[in-house]
C-alpha cells in the first residue's frame, strides 16, 4: 500500500491524509479477514487459535507487514547451519530491504521471540518438523533463531537422509527434520517407487515419542516427470500410473490423520501442520505488471489493497481432512501472510546453480522457497506464540 505523503504546512490536510491512511489500511485488513473466513469457515478448534488482548481476540493470521528496522533477528553469516538453496545474501542478492518487515496481526501485538526463553521451556523435549523442504526451511530458521539468543552454548548437529538433527546439549533439546514429502510411505517394489496412500507406517516410526510434531505436505503432489518422487500409486490394493492429485493427496492426509487421531496421545504430544506455502511464479496473483514475470526482482511485500487472495486447493484437502480428525491440530496458517511476501524468494540468489537460475533469471528462479533470515522467522514466531501464549 502506497503510503500518503503529509505535509506539515497544512494541518487540514494533513488529518485528512492520516484518516484516509487508516481507513484504507481498516478496509485492506477487512478484506483479507472476510476472505480468510470464507475459505477457512470450519472448526476453528482445530485451526483458529486466538492471541486475547485488551478482551479481544485476535487472530494471528490476520493483519499487516510493518517495515520494522530492527529486522532482521540474525544475519545468515552467523548461522551456519542454512543451506546454499536459502542463503540468499551470501548467493548475490543486491537488496536488503526484504529482511526487514515485521508480521502485525490486525488487532494485537505478536510476542518476541526469545530463544532462552524457548529452550527453557522446551528442556528435555524434542521438536520434529515432518514433510517437504519447506518444512526443513522452517526447521532450519527455528535453529537460526534460538542460536542466536545463546551463541556460545554447546550444539550437535548430525544430516542424514531422511532424519536430520541438532541439539542444543546444554539444554536438551533436540530439533529435527524428516523428510516424507507425501507423508506416507514410499516403498521400492520391482525396481519401482510405489506410493503408498495408505501405508505410513513406515515413515511414522520416527515420529514415536516426539514432545511436538509439525507436519506439511502439499508441493510434490503437482510434480510430475523428472522431479516426479515416485513412479506408480498404491491405492485400494491396486496399482495406479497415475490419477488426480488432489484427490491422491486426500487419499495421503485422511491416512496421516488416521494414524494420528490412533497413535497421538495428547498429553504427551502436541500436533502442528503447516498450512500451504504459496509460490510466486504467477504475477496475476498479486497484480503484477506486464513485465513481471515471477518473484524475480520483486524488493517489497504485495500490499493489501491489491492482494487477490487465491487459496490453493492443497489447503482445501487439509482443511477437510482436519475437519473430521479426532484429535486438535493446531493449523499454522502462513498461506495468507506467506502470499503477500512476493519479495521474499531466493530468485536466483542461492545455492543452486543446476538449472542455470543466473543465467535466465526469468525461466527458472526459486519462487518456491524463502530465504533465511526470512518469512519462515516468521512462521516460527507464530509458532512460538501458539507453545506458549
Amino acid at each position: 500500500m502506497a503510503i500518503l505523503s503529509i505535509k506539515s504546512a497544512a494541518p487540514i490536510s494533513c488529518s485528512i491524509s492520516i484518516l484516509l491512511f487508516f481507513n484504507l489500511t481498516l478496509l485492506s485488513t477487512s478484506y483479507l479477514l472476510v476472505h480468510h473466513l470464507n475459505n477457512n469457515d470450519h472448526n476453528y478448534h482445530h485451526s483458529r487459535p486466538t492471541l486475547h488482548s485488551n478482551n479481544s481476540r485476535c487472530s494471528l493470521f490476520m493483519g499487516t507487514w510493518v517495515h520494522d528496522d530492527s529486522y532482521p533477528v540474525y544475519q545468515s553469516s552467523a548461522c551456519p547451519v542454512i543451506d546454499p538453496d536459502f542463503n540468499c545474501q551470501m548467493y548475490g542478492r543486491p537488496d536488503s530491504d526484504y529482511l526487514k518487515y515485521r508480521w502485525q496481526p490486525a488487532n494485537c501485538d505478536l510476542p518476541r521471540f526469545n530463544g532462552l526463553e524457548f529452550l527453557e521451556k522446551m528442556k528435555g523435549k524434542t521438536i520434529m518438523f515432518v514433510g517437504d523442504s519447506l518444512g526443513r526451511n522452517q526447521w532450519e530458521s527455528l535453529i537460526c533463531l534460538t542460536w542466536s539468543s545463546v551463541p556460545r552454548v554447546a550444539t550437535q548437529v548430525m544430516r542424514g537422509y531422511p532424519l536430520s538433527t541438532f541439539k542444543f546439549l546444554d539444554y536438551d533439546v533436540t530439533l529435527s527434520y524428516y523428510k516424507a514429502q507425501y507423508l506416507v510411505d514410499i516403498d521400492s517394489v520391482g525396481g519401482r517407487r510405489v506410493l503408498k496412500l495408505e501405508d505410513i507406517s513406515e515413515n511414522a516410526r520416527a515420529w514415536t515419542g516426539v514432545d511436538v510434531l509439525m507436519f506439511n505436505t502439499g508441493h510434490w503432489w503437482s510434480h510430475t516427470g523428472a522431479t516426479q518422487g515416485w513412479d506408480v500409486m498404491e491405492s485400494g490394493g491396486s496399482l495406479y500410473q497415475d490419477m488426480d492429485r488432489m484427490v491422491a493427496m486426500e487419499t495421503a492426509v485422511r491416512t496421516w490423520g488416521r494414524w494420528v487421531d490412533s497413535n497421538i496421545d495428547t498429553s504427551k504430544t502436541r500436533v502442528f501442520f503447516q498450512s500451504f506455502s504459496p509460490t510466486h511464479y504467477i504475477p496475476s496473483e498479486w497484480s503484477g505488471s506486464a513485465n513481471t514475470k515471477n518473484c524475480y526482482g520483486e524488493t517489497a511485500p504485495v500490499s493489501a489493497s491489491v492482494f487477490s487472495g487465491v487459496y490453493p486447493n492443497e489447503m482445501k484437502v487439509v482443511d477437510a481432512v482436519l475437519k473430521e480428525m479426532q484429535t486438535p491440530v493446531y493449523l499454522l496458517d502462513i498461506t495468507t501472510l506467506s502470499a503477500m511476501r512476493k519479495d521474499a524468494h531466493p530468485s536466483i540468489y542461492s545455492g543452486d546453480t543446476s538449472t542455470g537460475q543466473k543465467s535466465n533469471p526469468n525461466g527458472t528462479p526459486d519462487c518456491t522457497h524463502w530465504c533465511l533470515p526470512g518469512l519462515p522467522d516468521t512462521w516460527n514466531q507464530l509458532f512460538y506464540t501458539a507453545l506458549f501464549f
